[in-house]
């Protein structure tokens, strides 16, 4: 087998041959006119390039970046500022799940507090910030590496497997590719400069099973993930319009707290109960970060609610 290489994000405008995004670059900048934050863009991945373009009239998916994203915000002496080796890293790919049960529930995870990156942060499974890599007759994995002559979905599936124990088949579950997160480590600015750079890719997964049939099967690993839950339409609903100025689905309407299922250090499973307002908690501007939902995955569960009107 072919020694595994990373798979880095290239930005091509129309009529310009593919060139690798420079780590100080913001993607979603590099399309939009005016600044904006969200932008239409096309993506194939061509000899170990996750190559972007601008969007074909509405057939392309979309790529959004916070409106605080570091990146955006960098001047020209804080850029300069970031050591060598960090701006050589280039724009890495990751790619998070979103699985959807047949009772038109999705799972997240807890990142362990160990992690180093975004700790007690929930986010889908798969998205663990680690490099994506790639070989012949595959695509994306969620991380680590493909095994040789692996499709996509393949990839997706193991990669689920590893992370949670779930184990899917692959017929039925109609993969498809809900958006594209920018995300920048750490988030703001105000707690530090930029260490890592991704374009996320989120992906919807169907289960045939529900939650409760899926929970059987469950088998985090601990080092990764420290507690799991199964959130329904209306607690997604609250979640996505916890990052809104107006229009927050009211607590009142969601009765207690939230069933979530702990995971232990040693892979024992427990249940307990999470305050809703963890949830609901947004990125603090400055100092530690808290428990609470990613920006990200705020906006992946949005995307996925519009699937479910379409």
């Amino acid at each position: 087998m072919d020694k595994v290489r990373r798979v880095l994000v290239h930005v091509c405008t129309e009529r310009s041959s593919p060139q690798r995004a420079l780590f100080v670059q913001s993607v979603t900048g590099h399309f939009s006119e005016g600044g904006a934050d969200e932008v239409e863009v096309s993506c194939s991945l061509q000899r170990r390039r996750l190559v972007l373009s601008r969007g074909d009239g509405g057939r392309g998916s979309p790529l959004k970046r916070p409106a605080f994203c570091p990146i955006k915000h960098l001047s020209i002496a804080e850029a300069a500022a970031i050591p060598l080796d960090v701006q050589q890293r280039g724009v890495d790919v990751g790619v998070a799940i979103i699985l959807q049960t047949a009772n038109q529930r999705v799972l997240l995870t807890r990142r362990a507090k160990e992690l180093r990156i975004f700790p007690n942060v929930w986010v889908p499974p798969g998205c663990r910030r680690r490099c994506i890599f790639n070989c012949p007759l595959a695509l994306f994995s969620l991380g680590g590496h493909l095994e040789p002559d692996e499709t996509l979905l393949e990839a997706g599936l193991r990669e689920l497997w590893e992370e949670t124990g779930l184990k899917l088949e692959p017929e039925g579950a109609s993969p498809k590719i809900l958006g594209l997160w920018e995300s920048v480590y750490p988030a703001m600015l105000s707690r530090g400069p930029p260490e890592r750079h991704h374009i996320v890719v989120y992906m919807l997964l169907l289960s045939s099973r529900s939650h409760l049939q899926l929970q059987g099967s469950l088998s985090p690993s601990p080092a990764e993930v420290s507690s799991c839950l199964w959130a329904d339409r209306q607690l997604v609903r609250a979640i996505v319009s916890s990052g809104e100025e107006e229009g927050a689905v009211p607590l009142s309407d969601l009765q207690g707290g939230v069933s979530v299922t702990r995971v232990s250090p040693g892979g024992g499973l427990s249940e307990a109960t999470l305050p809703l307002e963890v949830l609901m908690s947004r990125a603090p501007a400055s100092g530690p970060d808290v428990e609470r939902v990613s920006t990200g995955t705020k906006y992946a569960l949005e995307l996925w609610l519009r699937s479910l009107e379409t």
